[in-house]
Order: structure tokens, then sequence, then C-alpha cells
């Protein structure tokens, strides 16, 4: 048997018809014939096509409300058969089976449908049963049959008949069965995740359309981004989003997430570098760079309120990549555009995923996202000092901005304002001397600011060194066995030390 192989007969089961029309037309042209069920067979006739049924194909009607329309051996069998299978040819002629050589096929919208908010009886009538089944037939049978799976596989399949008429190689038709597993495989992840709730209990993802990067972390790494960025943002101007800018954008929002207060927080490299929360936004802003204004350089931009005029005009000033934001004035967006390839983002009203997930050692992790925020309430005194109300606000603070910073971590706050943080140290005393030097290089005052750890103190040191550099209250997770020497220090010294319960490691 030859590669090259001519479509004479094609079954077509198809949802969605729009752009349908011309390769039928052009199949047609080609001598080739028809079979169909239902509303697709009313369509090919209306195109003054003639069009067989499945139901006098197979002598039953569409039955149990259309459940079982295609399911039988002369629809599969026709499909299924060997070309080259002697004991296959003597069967479907037994049978009295017409050969198929191609399908096409478009599933039920079980995602689309999912999204709509339907209620689980019509999610579940739209899990495709029939459809899914042709589909893994025909791509089984790629050496006789051509699969075209969905309608986004409709324009490589009208370049191929305008190309070569009615015939194909094995390459391609190998080719379209690729693609065909590829959508039945994402059907069923689908289906899978609907039922389990987004709860994680396997690893099912399937993501159809790539967004292109223009490289990745290096510009010698190629890369790509599987998911829905344009579910969660409206890009208004700029170049095209980078495979770091996408790290860093992840960074902002989780972190601008925390906040409730009208708050705005320049970050680099997936850390705050600056953040403050302020009564008016230019307040927020000039106080968010203030923190450290060399960091800010290049870096990421993010705000819970919408962005007037007078604050482009200060952001405008500096260098940065990308600016998140609910909504911008007109005439403050007309001022932020003036640079061409900086990035600006509308971020949109959108459910995310709960789980983390994460590439490594030829598999992946998955975790709960950390969405644990602490509230007053859940600050537990562990010194005779306590914390006034300005300390508990600003303890509040710096913990939502350590918990978003990379492990071992330290925040130094004060009025709402971040100091400066240690982050990434293998030691989280040098976490905390590098927050040290790092406020006092930019003019801050520590005397009556607070800190935050990610996690516990293993000795008394840190809280020896804040004290001394002039921080009045201490927020941790608590836990270690050493935790009363922490305490002790504390205690001699009138500082103030809350314990919360809860790490948060960042890796």
């Amino acid at each position: 048997m030859t590669a090259t192989k001519r479509i004479k007969r094609a079954l077509v089961s198809v949802y969605h018809k729009d752009g349908l029309d011309e390769i039928l037309k052009k199949l047609h042209s080609e001598g080739v014939s028809f079979v169909s069920t239902g509303g697709t067979q009313t369509f090919i006739e209306s195109l003054g096509i003639p069009c067989d049924k499945v139901e006098d194909l197979t002598g039953y009607p569409s039955i149990l409300g259309g459940r079982v329309k295609t399911l039988h051996p002369k629809v599969f069998g026709g499909i299924l058969t060997r070309r080259d299978n002697e004991g296959d040819a003597s069967q479907i002629a037994q049978y009295e089976i017409p050969e198929i050589d191609l399908v096409i096929v478009d599933l039920y919208p079980f995602e689309e449908t999912v999204a709509s908010g339907a209620d689980e009886q019509d999610i579940i009538e739209k899990i495709d049963i029939g459809g899914i089944s042709l589909i893994r037939a025909a791509a089984k049978n790629f050496k006789d049959v051509v699969i075209v799976a969905s309608k986004h596989q409709y324009a490589p399949l009208m370049e191929l008949l305008n190309l070569k008429g009615a015939e194909t190689t094995l390459e391609e038709r190998k080719w379209f069965a690729k693609e065909a597993f590829a959508v039945s495989s994402g059907y069923d992840s689908a289906i899978f995740n609907y039922f389990d709730h987004r709860e994680g209990s396997y690893f099912r993802a399937a993501v159809d359309t790539p967004m292109h990067l223009r490289y990745g972390e290096n510009p010698h790494q190629s890369a790509k981004f599987y998911g829905n960025f344009s579910d969660m943002f409206e890009q208004l101007h700029g170049k095209e989003i980078s495979y770091n800018n996408l790290l860093d954008i992840d960074a902002a929002v989780n972190l601008i997430d925390e906040f409730d207060e009208l708050t705005f927080a320049i970050l680099k490299h997936n850390n705050a570098c600056g953040i403050a929360s302020r009564s008016t936004l230019i307040e927020a802003w000039k106080d968010a760079l203030a923190g450290d204004p060399v960091s800010a350089f290049g870096g990421i931009l993010i705000t819970n309120a919408a962005i007037d005029k007078a604050t482009a005009e200060e952001i405008n000033k500096i260098f940065f990549e990308v600016i998140i934001a609910p909504a911008y004035d007109a005439d403050a967006l007309a001022v932020l555009e003036q640079k061409k390839n900086r990035i600006i983002l509308v971020r949109k009203e959108c459910k995310t995923c709960p789980m983390q997930f994460r590439s490594l050692l030829n598999g992946v992790l998955m975790q709960q996202k950390d969405l644990s925020i602490q509230h007053e309430e859940d600050l537990v005194p562990m010194t005779d000092k306590q914390p006034n109300e300005p300390e508990i606000e600003d303890l509040l603070f710096a913990n939502k901005v350590v918990k978003n910073s990379k492990s071992n971590a330290i925040t130094l706050v004060k009025n709402k304002q971040l100091c400066a943080s240690g982050i990434g140290q293998t030691s989280r005393v040098d976490s905390l001397k590098q927050a040290i030097e790092k406020a006092r290089s930019f003019g801050f005052d520590l005397n009556g600011a607070v800190m935050a750890s990610d996690a516990f103190f293993p000795f008394a040191d840190c809280v020896e060194i804040a004290d001394k550099a002039g921080i009045t209250a201490v927020i941790q997770p608590g836990g270690s066995i050493r935790d009363e020497e922490s305490v002790a220090y504390c205690n001699e010294h009138g500082i103030a030390m809350v314990k919360t319960g809860v790490r948060h490691f960042k890796h």
C-alpha cells in the first residue's frame, strides 16, 4: 500500500460549523462522498451537497436523546479497517461496511459550558462520547485515515486541499493524528478537573494555545507560557511580555492581593523593593519609591487603585518595565504611553487557581498556594510588653511583605512603608544585616520601626541586632526550641514580640 492516499468518503459530525462550508465544497468537487448526523447532515445538504444519513448506514436511529448516534460497527469498522490487512478487508466486505477516509469532528463545548455557570446536568450532557471515540479511532488508524478533531484544524485541512486536492501523505495524516490526540487529552483533562474540583488528587493539565515569549530567563533560552494571560490582564501598550516579566507580574499580583488599603508596590526579581499604603495614590507611590529608588530602575509597578495623571507624571520620571493597575485615567495613560516599550496592563477580575505548580527533577511539584493572611486577632503575645496599635498595623504590613519575599527573609517597616528587606540569604542574621544597612543607606530612621521574619529565630542574635538598630516590635511564626532566649532578650530590653504560628517560607 502506498503512503499517499486519496480521500473518497468522509464522516462529518461537528458542533461548530463556521468555516466548514468551503472545506465541504472543496471535498465535494474532489468527488468525496459524505455521511453525517442530524444538524450537520442538514447543514451539508443546505450547501447543495448530497449526504448519507448515519442512520441509513447503521440501521439504527439516533437514540437516548442523541447520546447514541455513531457508536456502531458500521461506523467504527469503516474507520478502523486496515487497508493492507486481508482479514479486515474480508470482514468489511462480509458485513458491507464502507471505508471512511476522513473524519471531521468538533466536540461538544464542555469547558465553555462549565465557564458559563450552567447547572451540573447541562454540563454532564456536554461530555462528548461519540465524538471523542471517533477522534481516537481515526487517529489510531492514521496510516489510512485523516482526522480533523477541532475547528482549529479547519485551516490546515483547507490549505492541504487547495495544494494537493483530496490526497494526503502518511506524514500529513500523522500530523493530524498528533493534533487529534492533543484535543482528546485536553478534553479529558478538563472533564477530570471539573470532577476533581481543583483538589489536585491527580495532576492533569492541558492548554491548547501557548503564548510565545521573546525568550526565556536568558536570551539563549526559548520559552512559552501555557495559560490564559488575557483572562487576567489587558495589555494596553508596550512590547511583548517576556519570561522574566511573567515571573515578576505573578509576584506583584500575589503581593498586592494581601492589601485592602490603597497600596503601591515596586518589585524587582520577584521581591518588593518598595511598598507603602497611604490615603492617596501619589503619596503611596512616592513612599514606595523611597524604599529603594535604585532597585526601582527597571522594576515592576503595581497598585490596587486607578492611576491618575498626577501620579502618572511622577511615575514617568523613572524607567520601569511593567505597570499594573485596575484602571487608568485617560490623561494618565497618555503620559505613561510616552515610552513605546513600556508594558501597561489592566488587571481584570478573574478567579485564580488555588494550587501552585513547579517543574523539577523531570517532574512537577504541586502545592496549595499560601493564602494564609494574619490579622490582629491571630497575633499571640510572647513578651511582657505588648505592641501598640500603630505597631500592630506595621507588624501586619511587614508580615504580608515578608510572606512574599524570598527566604531567608526579613522586612523592616515603619508607618506602613517598607524601609528595607533582607532576602534570599543563607543566614537569617545576614538577611537582617542586609536590611539594616540598606535602610540606612536610603536615610531611614529605624527607631520605632518593626521587624518581620518569615520563619522562627533559631537564636536570640537577630532580636539583639534589631534592638540595637532601633526596632521596637517583632513578628515571627514562633516554634523554635530556643524561643525563650529571644523572648528573654526582648523582655530585658523592652521590645514587643508576637507570634503567628504560621511560617511563610518562599523558596
